[in-house]
């Protein structure tokens, strides 16, 4: 019979242990697992806490078999951090072809502009066979014209436009404009054009010399009636901030803002739009508040932003073009025929409370 000893040999001994799981690597090798070997696991990778190292721990159970193959797959780190919100809210899909922005300007700035804006009250007098208007038919004529333009400019836009877009969607809201708030736009903008005009105000009569302030004809018109000074508002406070800002802003300065960065846009646009006003006098003037109505476009996103702005300045030209003597004046006579009639009421009041204290006192004795 032959006995089995059992070996003392320590290689053998070892063989025979059972087999123990190694420890797992702290930064173990992403990678592919030989084809037989199977893990169970107990919680999914979990990644290592070290923010320099792009590593996962494995947990998982003690007992391994040979049922399938494992493949690990690397996940990716997720990027959390969104790109901050510029200055601008401008978006570069415009409705207009980036090759006819120049052309459709042109064909606005000589074909509507020039004939109307600025010539229109003179093809008004020659078709009224008068030399000079008088306040009430030029004011009447200029809100005719100003309606006309803006009609002409909106079906300009049209037709230059990409099929798919309507008059109605060129000036519409995106959500990141949404977030902005139009109003704080306009009180800010307002604000800005008061200080910096009033600045280059002073500039401007230090190095060329005073300059009168009030507009002669804007005075005459103001002072002419109740409907050319109804007229004269909605010309400069609704029309034409409402024609210039739709090209302009809406047009003119989002379709720049398109192909270069949104400050050049603004300094390009408001160049165009102080050249606009044949004015060489007020052109810095002009070219500062149309930087201001652009910054304050581009930040928004909404077009009421600029119109809003645009309308209070002109409000605020209006009273500059009044005289404050005549108007304080007038404010002084207001006040006297109030004082008048307060103290006539508080006599009939005073009257009449005596009157009755008088008769209360009559009825209690008798």
């Amino acid at each position: 019979m032959i006995k089995h000893t059992q070996s003392t040999d320590p290689k053998s001994i070892i063989s025979r242990r059972p087999r123990q799981m190694r420890p797992v690597a702290p930064y173990p090798t992403v990678g592919t697992l030989p084809a037989r070997f199977g893990v169970s696991f107990n919680k999914p990778l979990i990644q290592n806490p070290h923010p320099l190292y792009h590593t996962f721990e494995l947990k998982f159970k003690s007992n391994i078999g040979f049922k399938s193959s494992l493949k690990c797959h690397c996940i990716k780190k997720e990027i959390t951090d969104k790109p901050t919100e510029g200055f601008s809210v401008l978006s570069s899909d415009i409705p207009w072809e980036i090759g006819n922005i120049w052309s459709t300007m042109a064909l606005y700035m000589f074909n509507l502009h020039v004939p109307l804006g600025i010539g229109g009250l003179s093809i008004v007098a020659n078709v009224l066979h008068q030399p000079v208007l008088d306040p009430q038919t030029e004011v009447l004529s200029l809100l005719a014209i100003q309606i006309l333009e803006l009609t002409a400019s909106l079906l300009l836009l049209k037709s230059t436009a990409k099929p798919e877009y309507e008059v109605v969607s060129f000036f519409k809201t995106d959500k990141l404009s949404k977030k902005r708030n139009w109003l704080l736009a306009s009180s800010l903008g307002f604000g800005f054009l008061i200080l910096l005009v009033f600045l280059t105000s002073l500039v401007a009569d230090r190095l060329i010399g005073p300059k009168a302030v009030n507009n002669p004809i804007v005075k005459e018109i103001l002072l002419s009636g109740d409907i050319s000074r109804v007229a004269c508002i909605l010309v400069y406070c609704l029309v034409t901030p409402l024609l210039e800002e739709i090209v302009y802003r809406g047009f003119l300065l989002k379709s720049l803002a398109s192909t270069m960065n949104w400050q050049q846009a603004v300094l390009l646009s408001s160049a165009v739009f102080s050249a606009a006003h044949f004015s060489g006098e007020n052109f810095i003037q002009l070219f500062i508040i149309g930087c201001v109505l652009g910054c304050s476009y581009s930040w928004s996103g909404n077009l009421s932003s600029p119109i809003l702005t645009h309308s209070f300045s002109c409000l605020l030209s209006f009273s500059s073009s009044l005289d404050m003597g005549d108007f304080e004046n007038r404010v002084k006579e207001r006040a006297k025929e109030l004082k008048f009639y307060f103290k006539k009421g508080v006599k009939i009041v005073g009257d009449s409370c005596k009157k009755g204290w008088y008769k209360v006192k009559n009825m209690k004795k008798r």
